[in-house]
């Protein structure tokens, strides 16, 4: 990974925020063949995901592959947006976008079109013209809570009692795995949400939710989490308790994102289904900035792993 020269604080984001720029090389010359980009991205410490994304973004984004990069960190909307009107001032080229919510974006994707500054959509959509930017590389995130959800409804229990943990509410990663499985849940009797609620993608918040409902005493026999480590939170107050969990035991659980550690738990049984959101998005976003955008969408391509079927060769393969 290449190293970047210096951390910068932005004023009122300094407290949330981290802003990593490439300073100019030792000799002190100009970089003007460099293509400047800002890098708007979640806070890389979120979850492996994040981490093998923000990873991916920095192998791609080098001085030596032709970019002078400045990256930009937040969980929330609007300090996502402020970092991008401070790489609109600073004249960035390309403006690269994993937004933390899909709303509130129309504005400064304008004030970026206005200064000819082209932007690009990564990992997540957002509610926005499509004309207000270049191309987006995404997951469905629908996709993959649909495919999750089918694959539960495959396992054919008598009766569905899911405790359903989301994450960060109105990102579209939440949207999308929530969708397919309320959709369920409304459609079937036997379906019940015994808890629904966000523990913003967060471990130790997951595993107090699973904790709440097991003091309650609710029958449940389905973990819904919506990203892995949120599963494994909630595999920590299932062990506590003493409930046993994944292939033919009491509980099954579901996460997503395929974590390498994530899927070792499938491959021992000890969840059940793991759904893949790919996070390498970055050697899609150098080639149209460098060959231009053929298409407006481009979806990753994204598996769905199952206990009784994944092997050690999927693991090492897959697992980020």
């Amino acid at each position: 990974m290449k190293k970047f020269a210096k951390i910068v604080l932005a004023g009122a984001l300094a407290a949330s925020m981290a802003l990593a720029g490439c300073a100019c090389a030792a000799g002190g010359g100009a970089k003007s063949d460099l293509i400047k980009v800002g890098i708007i991205n979640n806070d890389p410490n979120e979850s492996g995901y994040r981490t093998a994304n923000d990873r991916d973004m920095k192998n791609t984004f080098t001085e030596a592959n032709g970019y002078q990069a400045s990256f930009a960190y937040s969980l929330k909307n609007d300090e996502q947006i402020a970092a991008a009107q401070k790489f609109i001032q600073d004249e960035v080229d390309y403006l690269l976008i994993s937004a933390a919510g899909t709303s509130g974006w129309d504005g400064v994707l304008q004030q970026a079109q206005a200064a000819g500054i082209k932007v690009i959509l990564f990992d997540r959509t957002i509610d926005a013209d499509e004309s207000l930017y270049e191309a987006s590389i995404v997951s469905d995130m629908a996709a993959e809570g649909q495919k999750a959800v089918d694959w539960l409804a495959s396992q054919g229990l008598s009766e569905y009692n899911v405790i359903h943990i989301q994450g960060v509410m109105g990102s579209s990663a939440q949207i999308g795995r929530t969708g397919a499985l309320n959709d369920m849940v409304n459609a079937n009797a036997n379906w019940n949400l015994v808890e629904e609620q966000t523990a913003e993608w967060n471990a130790e918040t997951a595993q107090q939710i699973v904790q709440s409902v097991i003091d309650r005493g609710d029958k449940f026999n389905v973990i819904y989490a919506e990203n892995d480590d949120m599963a494994k939170g909630a595999v920590q107050a299932l062990d506590k308790a003493n409930i046993s969990h994944g292939v033919g035991k009491d509980v099954i659980v579901i996460g997503f994102d395929c974590n390498k550690w994530a899927l070792e738990e499938l491959l021992a049984g000890n969840w059940n289904y793991d759904g893949q959101c790919n996070p390498f998005q970055a050697s899609y976003i150098d080639n149209i900035i460098k060959n231009g955008a053929t298409q407006k969408v481009v979806i990753m391509d994204e598996k769905g792993f199952d206990a009784a079927t994944i092997t050690q060769a999927d693991v090492d393969q897959y697992g980020i």
